[in-house]
């Protein structure tokens, strides 16, 4: 019990120093006991990624729900299509589904849907994948009494009331003939959104379209990449800072 209590005590600690370290002003009086809760109840780590807090609240993140979901000894996940409620033609899908908390658990459900209108253009193309994330989260959260809401079910990142420190902020950024921003301002975003290393996203991009230099990359392999990225930062964030720090790793080894 004792040692459960010092580990208990330690997490806590650890997400707070991390959590100032990451938002500094922007972590109120309230944000912090918000986080103290959440660290003994559930058993979070701000560091691993398994929370962000985005204009001064707090969010859970899909590979956080599946660590709680693994630490409790989940059962299984089953996710299928509501077909009525889905029209590929416009991108527009819907999930149900249901975590199984134990062999003799009639389930708890969940429901995720996603298209064009409620997601980030970052992740345009993958609403698909977006509702069955969505689906999953809303059937953890329900099944583990979590009260606060996944990063993956809000459709972008809002709008922050005050700055944050030590981030730059960026003007109006240029879009091209279509409308959309520019490649290297789509993946500046992208950065600055899911707080990535940019040094090693550029490394990745460079392997990821088999190029020595970004720079030679062709437009369409950039494009490629930056949806390839925008994926794995909606649905495995963890595995994608895996990746990342291996390129910080092999960086510092040389």
């Amino acid at each position: 019990m004792n040692s459960r209590l010092s580990q208990r005590g330690n997490l806590i600690r650890q997400n707070l120093r991390v959590a100032r370290a990451k938002w500094g002003v922007n972590l109120s009086a309230d944000g912090r006991r918000a986080l103290r809760f959440y660290s003994e109840h559930l058993g979070i780590s701000v560091e691993r990624g398994d929370l962000l807090l985005i204009d001064g609240k707090w969010y859970v993140t899909h590979s956080g729900l599946l660590r709680i979901a693994t630490r409790r000894h989940c059962c299984g996940i089953a996710v299928t299509a509501m077909r009525q409620l889905c029209d590929p033609s416009s991108s527009r899908w819907a999930f149900k589904a249901t975590v199984y908390k134990s062999p003799t658990c009639k389930g708890f459900a969940g429901h995720g849907d996603a298209d064009p209108s409620n997601v980030s253009p970052l992740v345009r193309g993958a609403e698909m994948r977006v509702a069955e994330t969505r689906a999953v989260n809303r059937a953890l959260r329900k099944a583990y009494g979590i009260g606060i809401c996944s990063v993956e079910e809000i459709g972008s990142i809002p709008a922050r009331s005050q700055p944050e420190p030590n981030v730059r902020r960026l003007p109006p950024q240029p879009v091209n003939a279509d409308g959309e921003p520019k490649l290297r301002d789509q993946l500046c975003l992208l950065i600055r959104q899911h707080r990535l290393d940019a040094a090693s996203v550029k490394q990745y991009a460079a392997e990821f379209c088999g190029t020595k230099d970004l720079r030679q990359a062709s437009r369409e392999q950039v494009a490629t990449f930056i949806k390839h990225i925008a994926e794995s930062a909606a649905r495995d964030r963890e595995g994608l800072l895996a990746k990342l720090n291996s390129f910080a790793q092999q960086a510092g080894a040389a």
